[in-house]
């Protein structure tokens, strides 16, 4: 068991550049296990400012100054979080809070159309499961509406805490951006100056994140846009709340698809019955979610993340179970570290054929 180990240390931890990307690597995760809520604003900030750094090299690239490549792209940053903050988010809970108020009257119509099938299917539902059933979910909804006051009233703590974030997040983005250089130069301090491994790691995830988040974010904003505008047209109730959850949902691909269809399904179902404009509003809804995945993708990732759609379930769920939402938004970026990590990684062979080219 011994000489297996040593074997194994000798292929994949003979350089001392492997044992420092460990050690990385279990701070990282340390951090973020027991600080973790502390970092979300940090990291947050990170990401938005990596995005919007993305947009400022590109106007740098057509001529633009530093200065102001980095002015346009935080002013067009500003404007998309506080319109978001302040114009779609509460519109979205106005509709939430709509959707809870309706509650019993879409209780009462899940009432009569489950009755009328378990009349006509007896063998399916019976009379006795359709009881129970009504039953528990009259029992549910009772006081659904008391539990979202009281669960406002107690959250107040937490408003105050989004208000900080709303100050906070732009002001992280602000100096992320103007001082990147400066940042990136002294956080290599702490690191060798020769790190050929860590760099191999940098330019794949680079290369690989940048573009999946910055075509994943104009995923989010065109099916988003796209299904408020075709559900407000079509007068489906909750549009804005409903164009949000399907614009979110690309972020989890296949499950999120699955998921998102329920609430939508549910709503038209509880407007309309089994009529025309359900079916219309259905088909509209299913050449979104056709167009998405088989136009829309294709074109906005084609050279971003190659993961096995096992491996993207398989994050989703490990590090969803780890960080909660969090975990699953960041799920295959971080799956697309652990690829770029192993892709990387010098094993023993690998370091002899670098040292001499020739055998």
């Amino acid at each position: 068991m011994l000489d297996i180990f040593k074997k194994w240390y000798k292929r994949y931890l003979s350089e001392e550049e492997s044992v420092l990307v460990l050690v990385l690597l279990a701070i990282a995760v340390a951090l973020f296990m027991t600080i973790g809520d502390i970092l979300k604003p940090v990291v947050a900030a990170i990401v938005l400012a990596y995005l919007a750094q993305g947009v400022s090299g590109r106007l740098q690239r057509y001529g633009l100054p530093q200065w102001l490549g980095v002015a346009v792209s935080y002013l067009a940053f500003v404007g998309i979080f506080f319109g978001f903050s302040f114009a779609l988010l509460p519109l979205v809970w106005r509709q939430l809070l709509s959707l809870v108020g309706e509650m019993p009257r879409m209780l009462d119509q899940a009432q009569q159309f489950l009755g009328i099938l378990s009349e006509r299917y007896p063998d399916i539902v019976s009379k006795e499961q359709f009881m129970e059933l009504i039953s528990v979910a009259q029992t549910e909804f009772a006081g659904l509406g008391q539990v979202a006051v009281t669960r406002t009233l107690a959250s107040i703590p937490g408003i105050l805490t989004v208000l900080v974030y709303l100050v906070l997040i732009p002001m992280l983005v602000f100096f992320f951006l103007k001082d990147r250089e400066k940042i990136l130069d002294w956080l290599g301090g702490f690191l060798p100056a020769e790190r050929p491994l860590l760099r191999r790691i940098w330019t794949e995830m680079n290369e690989q994140f940048s573009n999946y988040a910055r075509g994943k974010v104009l995923e989010i904003l065109i099916v988003g846009s796209v299904t408020y505008f075709a559900f407000t047209w079509l007068g489906v109730a909750y549009a804005a709340l409903l164009g949000l959850l399907v614009g979110l949902s690309v972020i989890i691909p296949y499950i999120g698809a699955a998921l998102v269809t329920v609430p939508v399904v549910m709503v038209g179902f509880f407007q309309w019955g089994f009529t025309g404009d359900f079916y219309y509003m259905f088909a509209v809804y299913m050449i979104i979610q056709l167009l998405d995945g088989n136009v829309l993708v294709p074109f906005l990732f084609s050279e971003a993340v190659n993961l096995h759609p096992v491996a993207i379930i398989l994050a989703v769920l490990f590090f969803g179970g780890i960080w909660g939402l969090w975990g699953v938004f960041f799920a295959i970026p971080l799956a697309t570290l652990v690829k770029a990590i192993i892709n990387a990684w010098p094993t023993s062979e690998q370091v002899v054929a670098e040292a001499d080219p020739l055998t």
